[in-house]
This record gives C-alpha cells, sequence and structure tokens, in this order.
C-alpha cells in the first residue's frame, strides 16, 4: 500500500510540507486547476507541479483529477475533439511519472452534500447530506454554490446542459462511456498509466441525471466494457457505502483480488434511517463502515496500490476548504497505517 494525501496546489491553505510530516506517507495526489475542462495540459505546467511535489521529499504519481468534458458523456458530435485532448493528456502525464489517473463520469455535478459544516455532538463539522434539504434544492434557480458542482456554467448555461441530459438514458451514458474507454485505455496501456474511475457520490441520480457507477452489477458491467487491467477503479469506501444496498468490504475484497482497484479512497460515513448520511472521522466505531474489514481484505489480497485518506471533519478549530482540513485526515492517515502496520505483524 502506498498512501497518498490530497493536495489542491497553490491554492489549499495546507502547506504540503506539513503533509510531508504525516509518517508513511508516499505521494501527493493533485491537479492542474487553472486549466479549462477539456483542454491540454502543458507539459511545462506539469512538470512544475511534479517539481513542487518532489522538492517536498514525496512522490508524484497519482492525479486527481483529468475532468471529461460534458460533451463525452452526452456523446456530442464534439467529443472527439475532447477525446484527443485527453489522450495527450494521458501521455503527458506518462512523461513526469504518472502511474494512475482518477475521473468520474457523473454528469454535470461531481459530489454532492446538503451542508458543508454540520455540526456534529463533538463540536466538528462535517459534510452531511439530508435527503429532504437535497429535495428542495433546484440547481437551476442558481441559487445554490457547494464543492462538486460545476460553477463555471452560468444559469442559462446549466439550462441548456439539462435540456441535453433530458434526452439520454444510463443506457445512453454506457455507450459514451464505453466509446471513451475505448479511444483512451489503449493510450493509456501504451503508456503504463492505469485509469480508475470514481464511483457516483451518492450512488443515485440526482437532480434528473442519470447515474451508472453507482453498485457491484454496475461496476461489473463497466469492467467488461474493456476488459483490461489498465482500465480499473479508484473505490470510494464512502462514495458506495452511502448507499446501503453495496456491501464494501465484499467489494474491495472481490476488486482487489481481480488486481482492478488502482486507487482506493478511505473514509467513514454514518447512515441514517432516510437515506441520508454524515461523513464522520474515519475510526470504524463512529460510522456505518467497518474499516479494519475493508483494511483486512486488502492486506489479504497484496493491494500495493495508493491509498488515500479521504474526507475528513474539521477539528481543532482547523478552517479551510470543508472535507479537505489537514488534522482529521492526518489522524485517518495513521488510523489506517497503523491497522496495516498490525496485519503485518501479525501475518507476515
Amino acid at each position: 500500500m502506498k498512501l497518498s494525501f490530497r493536495w489542491y496546489g497553490k491554492d489549499d491553505p495546507i502547506k504540503i510540507e506539513y503533509i510531508k510530516q504525516i509518517p508513511s506517507m508516499h505521494s501527493i495526489v493533485t491537479a492542474i486547476y487553472d486549466v479549462p475542462v477539456g483542454e491540454v495540459w502543458s507539459i511545462e505546467s506539469i512538470i512544475s507541479l511534479k517539481e513542487k511535489v518532489e522538492n517536498s521529499g514525496l512522490k508524484f504519481d497519482v492525479i486527481e483529477s483529468v475532468p471529461v468534458h460534458e460533451d463525452i458523456k452526452l456523446g456530442l458530435p464534439t467529443r472527439d475533439r475532447y477525446i484527443e485532448n485527453y489522450k495527450e493528456n494521458i501521455r503527458n502525464l506518462a512523461k513526469a511519472g504518472v502511474k494512475v489517473i482518477c475521473y468520474n463520469f457523473m454528469p454535470v455535478f461531481d459530489w454532492t452534500r446538503s451542508q458543508l459544516n454540520k455540526v456534529l455532538d463533538d463540536g466538528s463539522t462535517a459534510l452531511v447530506y439530508y435527503k429532504e434539504q437535497i429535495d428542495k434544492m433546484d440547481p437551476l434557480k442558481g441559487e445554490i454554490s457547494l464543492p462538486g458542482w460545476d460553477s463555471s456554467y452560468t444559469k442559462d448555461e446549466l439550462k441548456d446542459i439539462f435540456d441535453q441530459y433530458s434526452k439520454i438514458d444510463e443506457e445512453d451514458l454506457w455507450e459514451n462511456l464505453e466509446y471513451f474507454l475505448k479511444e483512451i485505455i489503449p493510450v493509456s496501456e501504451e503508456n503504463d498509466v492505469k485509469m480508475a474511475i470514481h464511483p457516483d457520490d451518492p450512488p443515485w441520480p440526482i437532480f434528473g441525471l442519470p447515474r451508472i457507477i453507482t453498485k457491484e452489477e454496475n461496476i461489473d458491467r463497466f469492467l467488461r466494457l474493456v476488459d483490461n487491467k489498465y482500465n480499473g477503479l479508484t473505490f470510494c469506501t464512502g462514495s458506495l457505502g452511502s448507499g446501503d444496498f453495496n456491501d464494501v468490504v465484499k467489494m474491495v475484497d472481490k476488486y482487489s483480488a481481480q488486481g482492478r482497484i488502482h486507487f482506493i479512497h478511505v473514509r467513514n460515513i454514518k447512515l441514517l434511517d432516510d437515506g441520508s448520511f454524515e461523513e464522520s472521522a474515519h475510526y470504524s466505531s463512529e460510522g456505518s463502515l467497518d474499516i479494519v474489514e475493508i483494511m483486512k481484505v486488502l492486506h489479504k489480497n497484496k493491494f500495493d496500490g495508493y491509498l488515500r485518506p479521504d474526507h475528513g471533519r474539521m477539528i481543532w478549530g482547523e478552517t479551510g476548504r470543508p472535507g479537505y482540513g489537514l488534522y482529521d485526515r492526518a489522524l485517518g492517515a495513521m488510523y489506517i497505517v497503523g491497522i496495516w502496520e498490525t496485519l503485518n505483524k501479525f501475518h507476515s
């Protein structure tokens, strides 16, 4: 297992030098954030970022993420230009030593929450998804702005893209994903870069938009689209675990045994009776997911890919990007490393 940590570059309030101080830290997970979606990242900008990371003493080998342009997801005639740009990004990142690229195929919105700073019983704050609140939201009114939501769209542009998605269903989205994969996976294999799709978060349709990377049956279908080890997963325990229909431990066991998990996000969530959820501390006793069992099956299957502690609470008065504070994610990293070290000692 290679421990990694998400860092948002020059705009991240967390100093990369602090991340280096977390024991066993191997890699920084980052991206180029100032290039429009669908355009080519220059080799100069990639190398500059690589040097910043490596000067801190950490590795630059995982990118999260190279976003997929909406025209590709919609299957528009313009998609081929954006796919060619995507291939060029794979080639450029390979030249810089990148080994894994995380991406997702969620229409319009990335991860969705109803509150960013819900105060929990212990006084910390966390990201939460309350269905009652989501049901009252209307993104087309232009009144909502949450992380994971593409704020580059104007109100009219967002309405237009919703209109386009109203013409496609899940099967259309599957066809468009297959088209994309059959174009990019040969390039990723040629350049020895593993592609790792992130599941939909949460794993059900949002605001009438289709979502397909949601459950075991669909992940099996995804992996069959291009049955190649370079076509794999960023397995996010919190994303898939927020659906009570997913047996996360079983799925981690299955896909890590198959060698199809290239990157794993480990976090915990507390499931509520109405299908809502709250993000919690990483510890198994704090949430609904058994992190110890997840780590046990990874260890059993000799997982040697990349792992990062995912969203954490904001604790000890820390401010900044919700879900991406230093302190709680560092605690999560140490919890994960402690489990792994124990497994190494008892199963060596």
